[in-house]
């Protein structure tokens, strides 16, 4: 019995054939720009199976952003509830954050339109919601790191900004000039550097 436009076996490669052919388009056209034929020629298929997936245009957009969130929501949650050492787990994060954006380019590319390009007459989406939630665990586990002594003594702002800061040069220039990033293994190397310079005196707690 046949409960979709394309066979069974097929639906999971249709349906991400289409939402990375919205994405990119959304991304470089705008989303107002973007037609709906236009997204089913890139993605192989026909009308009928965007409207069966996500009904309309607007819904494959909002699809889109949601599911992306939905999987970053998931690994900020599972880097609150890992244990171990505070720049550990900081290293991790940050190692984490960028394969989820290089996986996700074109989403990434999309949400950085969307937030500092001009209007695309798309529908709200919250896109304030990822760094808030981004910056809350950061100092959460900068917090962690000063309690346990693994940081010498100083700002938990400051160290937050400037681990934010380097996290956010290596996406974006993985977004904007992919040939010049230092990939996963610069950016674990940048901050072991950083963290080496503001290693606490006594060292981490239970360490002696």
């Amino acid at each position: 019995m046949r409960d979709s436009p394309v066979n069974q076996t097929d639906r999971r490669t249709v349906r991400e054939r289409l939402l990375t052919s919205a994405a990119r388009m959304f991304a470089r056209k705008g989303y107002a720009a973007t037609t709906v034929r236009e997204i089913v020629t890139a993605a192989g298929v026909t009308k009928p199976v965007l409207y069966y997936y996500f009904r309309n245009k607007e819904g494959l957009y909002t699809e889109i952003l949601h599911t992306a969130s939905v999987r970053y929501s998931l690994l900020l949650d599972g880097a609150r509830q890992r244990k171990g050492r505070a720049v550990n787990r900081l290293l991790d994060l940050a190692d984490q954050i960028l394969a989820f954006f290089m996986e996700q380019i074109e989403v990434a590319r999309l949400a950085y339109s969307l937030y500092y390009g001009p209007p695309q007459g798309a529908p709200a989406f919250d896109l304030d919601a990822y760094h808030q939630k981004f910056h809350g665990l950061v100092t959460e586990l900068v917090q962690i790191g000063f309690k346990n002594r693994e940081f010498r003594r100083g700002r938990v702002e400051d160290i937050t900004w400037m681990i934010l800061g380097v996290i956010n040069i290596a996406l974006e220039t993985q977004l904007s000039h992919p040939e010049l990033g230092f990939g996963r293994e610069g950016l674990g190397r940048v901050l072991k550097l950083f963290f080496d310079g503001i290693k606490g005196a006594e060292g981490p707690k239970g360490s002696r």
